[in-house]
């Protein structure tokens, strides 16, 4: 697949995209990364982005010629997402979709806020990380990039790991995971796990998985349980 990550700090993407599993499926060839530079689609000396809002108010707004022509110029497939704290939480389920598209294409705001006719008449959906405000849409779409390209087949070498990862299946947090040594410092690890038992295992990992997105995400254990 490609995915286009339209944004006007291109550079942010430079380190990230070059390492782990983002750099692994590039280089295996399951993806290619456009990264573009909004100021390259202004029509003016200055590459003006942004401007005053209409009817007053504090800070810039990113204007949306450049967003239109951007896209124009991209001609994408797939879905266009706007990040934004006005969007729907991103869930592991958007992840699944976007990685079967035939492309992506990912638009970062910056400043106080994008034109609304970017949101109404360009982009297909709105995301948003959660609760909070960033500085801009590169966080945010780097988060939804890396759970994106993690799922395309080949990414991880053992697709059991993404298998056993929250929310993968189910909307369920997962169980807490332990490694060598069996004891350290005092403090061990849960006997049921060191018997060899693996029907056991499986029981104890899916109560625990249950109790604890019950504990700490009651809304997703409202919809699993709904």
């Amino acid at each position: 697949m490609q995915i286009n990550i339209v944004t006007i700090f291109p550079g942010f993407f430079d380190g990230p995209l070059s390492l782990s599993i983002p750099k692994r499926v590039r280089d295996a060839g399951l993806v290619e990364y456009r990264v573009v530079d909004l100021r390259e689609h202004t029509s003016d000396p200055h590459r003006t982005v942004d401007d005053v809002p209409y009817g007053g108010g504090s800070g810039m707004v990113l204007k949306p010629e450049p967003f239109f022509e951007a896209v124009d110029a991209l001609a994408p497939k797939g879905p266009v997402v706007l990040l934004t704290p006005r969007g729907r939480v991103f869930r592991h389920q958007d992840a699944v979709r976007y990685s079967l598209a035939e492309d992506l294409t990912l638009l970062c705001g910056h400043y106080k806020d994008v034109d609304q006719r970017v949101a109404d008449h360009l982009v297909t959906e709105e995301i948003s990380l959660g609760d909070f405000v960033l500085s801009g849409g590169e966080i945010a779409a780097l988060s939804v990039l890396d759970a994106v390209v993690r799922l395309l087949p080949g990414a991880l070498g053992d697709h059991d790991s993404a298998a056993s990862d929250s929310f993968y299946e189910e909307e369920l947090l997962s169980a807490p995971s332990y490694t060598r040594p069996p004891e350290y410092r005092g403090h061990g690890v849960p006997e049921v796990l060191l018997t060899g038992d693996h029907a056991r295992i499986a029981s104890w990992r899916r109560a625990l998985a249950e109790r604890l997105t019950r504990e700490r995400r009651p809304e997703l254990w409202t919809d699993y349980n709904g």
